[in-house]
């Protein structure tokens, strides 16, 4: 029926994501669409992955040039922005994930960024334990005063995919 619209209903929010996946997987390209849909949301938090990971590098370091890997760099390399579309959980986000066999400490990018207390680690391998402090709220930091717009970035890009679809059922 002509001038009825989409078939689907669409706000460019969260809650919209659900129905814009709906609607992909009813085109027949569904899957082509999901993997471009993803690309174009992760390529939107990007730059807020890079400033988490340069926030990260310049926190301070009192290292030791030894053959295991540094533990900044390590973080670093583990912040990447992640998207999911269906399942348990829809939505985009940066996240910092755990740096699995790095010197026995799989949560450093949480424990650097805690308010408190910081992490407990042996002097040189050998006792005696001390604590240790990150650079607190390194993370958090690097989007304070930029979630609107990271979150419009996203958003444009939910808006760009339900127009090509669109387009697509009024032809």
């Amino acid at each position: 029926m002509p001038g009825d619209g989409p078939p689907f209903q669409l706000e460019c929010t969260h809650e919209g994501l659900d129905s814009l996946v709906r609607a992909i997987r009813s085109q027949a390209d569904a899957k082509l669409l999901r993997k471009e849909l993803a690309k174009n949301m992760r390529e939107a938090l990007r730059p807020a992955a890079v400033l988490a990971k340069s926030n990260i590098m310049g926190m301070s370091s009192a290292g030791l040039s030894t053959s295991t890997p540094g533990l900044r760099t390590a973080i670093a390399k583990k912040i990447r922005p992640e998207v999911k579309l269906g399942g348990r959980w829809s939505g985009a986000r940066v996240k910092a994930f755990k740096t699995r066999g790095l010197r026995q400490f799989p949560n450093a990018p949480k424990r650097t960024n805690r308010r408190d207390g910081g992490w407990r680690t042996l002097t040189y391998g050998h006792e005696p334990w001390r604590t240790q402090y990150g650079k607190r709220h390194w993370f958090d930091e690097a989007f304070e005063g930029q979630q609107n717009t990271y979150k419009q970035a996203v958003l444009d890009a939910m808006d760009d995919m339900a127009r090509r679809i669109a387009s697509r059922v009024d032809e």
